[in-house]
């Protein structure tokens, strides 16, 4: 192996209870966040903001349900089709709950 050929590092097939918690933790923080700054904000655009808000709000119900998969050992496994959900997938979005092919067919 030459000096100059990049190393590819594997990655893990699934994410530590640590980091999944850390991501959903950064995930809830930001979403916590939003939804402080939709509430703030003026009156203006009522109708969005209340989308806006039941959106955030349905977030932080699917990131504490992340948080209650991971402690009982069910985060990564996809609800639809039982395999794991790739790391790829979750560091993207810590708190899903399918795969993308069981997402696709859910929708």
């Amino acid at each position: 192996m030459s000096l100059d050929t990049p190393r590819i590092e594997a990655r893990p097939e699934r994410l530590t209870a640590h980091e999944a918690r850390r991501r959903l933790e950064h995930e809830r923080n930001a979403r916590l966040t939003q939804l402080q700054a939709v509430g703030e904000a003026r009156q203006g655009a009522e109708e969005m903001m209340s989308a806006q808000k039941e959106t955030l709000e349905r977030v932080l119900k699917e990131i504490e349900a992340a948080f209650t998969r991971v402690e009982d050992g069910s985060y990564g496994i996809c609800l639809g089709c039982s395999k794991t959900i790739p790391v790829e997938r979750l560091e993207i979005l810590p708190y899903t709950r399918f795969c993308v092919p069981c997402r696709c067919t859910t929708a």
